[in-house]
């Protein structure tokens, strides 16, 4: 995958992550799946993705497909998704905090693996 296309495609496909988990997350909770409702269970999450962006550019030289940029992503969007629930007054039990970090984990870095080979 080339340079540009990385910068391009990697924010598209962790976005999709969080998308996938607050859908997940609303369909196996109940909730109605209205656009409204995944974005709203979606953006805490959202915003930590992006920090993780900012944070990981400034903090390493790895392109956006890599673990290492990856990792970086991961742990701001699970850390600043649960802050942000936090203030909210909405759920951050251990057990979602767990089932969050290992779904955005293994759906953030496992294209990055595909990506590796590709």
């Amino acid at each position: 995958m080339g340079e540009s296309m990385s910068r391009l495609l990697a924010p598209l496909l962790d976005l999709l992550a969080v998308a996938i988990f607050a859908l997940v997350g609303r369909r196996s909770h109940a909730h109605g799946i209205t656009l409204v409702g995944v974005l709203e269970t979606a953006a805490p999450f959202l915003c930590g993705t992006a920090a993780g962006y900012l944070v990981a550019s400034i903090a390493t030289d790895a392109a956006p497909r890599s673990w290492q940029f990856g990792t970086i992503v991961v742990v701001a969007t699970v850390v600043v998704g649960m802050l942000f629930r936090r203030l909210a007054a909405a759920g951050t039990a251990p057990s979602f905090i767990v089932v969050a970090t290992i779904f955005l984990a293994v759906t953030m870095l496992a294209w990055r693996v595909i990506a590796r080979f590709v």
